[in-house]
């Protein structure tokens, strides 16, 4: 393990639309020693065929983030997580609490209804909207995501990676 910095994970939430996935690649892109976890692509994994329920499958990806997580800190290295977090936080935090060395960064990515509207369309995306909207308006409605959020409406990619990597405001405790 690295002895003289310690390894971040840069957790990145938000509704669909607000640049969750571009950002996190080319955060990913800037930050050394680093590996890219894209949360709905383990998700895709527990197909239909599973016969899971949504829940199950939403536990199970958090459960193989969560590990791909600490094996890739056991290894020194860097992490960016790319998925949506509702309830998760403090269960993630709690998992990874017996890491020493490990600092996590949680950014909550928003943008105004019209600019994700516009994306969404942009993308042929259309059948996400309704949800993206939920998402959105819970976690502007949520206090405890308030401190964590950014707003990528007039922002620049990299204004808004340079903002996730020097910006204190969004480490979050995990040795509680």
């Amino acid at each position: 393990m690295n002895k003289h910095n310690k390894n971040i994970v840069y957790l990145i939430s938000g509704p669909l639309g607000v640049g969750k996935s571009t950002t996190t690649k080319e955060l990913a892109r800037n930050v050394g020693q680093c590996v890219l976890i894209e949360g709905d692509v383990l998700l895709d994994m527990l197909n239909n065929e599973l016969s899971l329920s949504w829940e199950e499958r939403l536990r199970l990806t958090w459960e193989n983030i969560l590990a791909l997580t600490r094996n890739s800190l056991q290894h020194d290295l860097n992490v960016v997580i790319d998925f949506v977090v509702e309830e998760e936080l403090d269960w993630f935090c709690k998992h990874l609490s017996d890491l020493k060395n490990v600092s996590l960064k949680y950014v909550v990515l928003k943008a105004a209804k019209e600019k994700i509207i516009e994306r969404l369309i942009t993308r042929g995306d259309i059948d996400s909207l309704e949800r993206s909207l939920f998402l959105l308006n819970k976690m502007e409605s949520s206090p405890s995501t308030n401190k964590f959020s950014y707003d990528t409406t007039l922002k620049q990619l990299s204004e808004t990676v340079e903002e996730v990597i020097k910006n204190a405001r969004f480490y979050v405790a995990i040795d509680q």
